[in-house]
């Protein structure tokens, strides 16, 4: 099923997941046990990132998307970036997906990897969702960024940025994480003056440590509020601690903005079952 067609045939927020492969070092069997546990959520549809590591990373991908949706019966979407890659490339991982019945896919820009020249097919996500459209019928996703791209200019370009990837065939959005929900609320009124259109998920990662939050938020530049950051230093020393007050305050997040009618919420696993389930069963009533 494709995922716009959810958000059109449904009157509630979508509840949906994202897990990525294994390294290359260990086996992909090591992430299925994960998979069955995040299944069982029962949630929309699971997503599955699109690695840094080239073509070897990309089969786990489609295998993994493959197995979310034709051995456990959830609803896959396939990561794909194109900075990376020519169009020849694309067209076989298109050819790919058809063949293991994947529909869905998230058109990534990807990031730059040092020591490699980028293709020069594409240089912007909007150009990979225009490309895909015109090769078939999937549902192409877009990602969107509450607090601006790091390498954007401003917000005023970053939005403009966005509505290049709407008009070129993405039919629902999905955003990076975020700890403060009024830096969303912007965004959403950002769009609307836009007339960006489309539904738009919101991304909620639960902080289980430290290194996790310090390594997030040099890559996507998301603000810590105040109160996040006191919750992160009085238990930085109690794991176990840490990972409830992590939860607890991405409950409260997801809680407030389906209070505020968002369209969706997208749960950032990290591949971790007990803290989705907490999550899940915490706001399974509110969808």
């Amino acid at each position: 099923m494709k995922i716009a067609d959810m958000f059109k045939n449904t009157n509630r927020a979508i509840f949906s997941l994202e897990v990525f492969p294994p390294k290359k070092t260990s086996p992909i069997e090591s992430v299925y046990g994960k998979l069955g546990e995040l299944c069982k959520l029962k949630p929309d549809f699971i997503s599955v990132t699109y690695g840094a590591g080239g073509t070897g990373v990309q089969n786990r991908t489609c295998e993994i998307a493959s197995k979310i949706k034709n051995d456990f019966g959830i609803e896959s979407v396939a990561h794909l970036t194109c900075i990376n890659n020519t169009k020849a490339d694309i067209d076989a991982i298109l050819e790919d997906f058809k063949n293991n019945n994947i529909e869905n896919i998230l058109a990534l820009r990807g990031d730059y990897i040092d020591g490699v020249e980028p293709k020069e097919d594409f240089r912007y996500a909007f150009e990979l969702c225009g490309y895909i459209k015109s090769k078939g019928s999937f549902d192409v996703a877009g990602a969107c960024y509450p607090e601006t791209h790091i390498e954007s200019e401003d917000e005023v370009q970053d939005i403009l940025n966005l509505k290049k990837k709407v008009e070129s065939g993405a039919e629902h959005l999905i955003s990076q994480l975020f700890f403060d929900n009024s830096c969303f609320y912007r965004f959403l009124e950002r769009t609307k003056i836009a007339g960006i259109n489309v539904p738009i998920e919101a991304g909620i990662m639960p902080v289980t440590n430290k290194s996790q939050i310090e390594r997030m938020v040099s890559m996507c530049g998301a603000s810590l509020p105040a109160k996040f950051t006191k919750i992160m230093q009085k238990y930085d020393s109690k794991p176990e601690a840490l990972r409830d007050a992590g939860i607890a305050y991405a409950v409260e997040q997801i809680v407030d903005l389906l209070a505020n009618g968002v369209d969706g919420i997208h749960l950032y696993t990290m591949n971790n079952p007990y803290v989705a389930a907490k999550i899940s069963e915490a706001v399974s009533n509110l969808l």
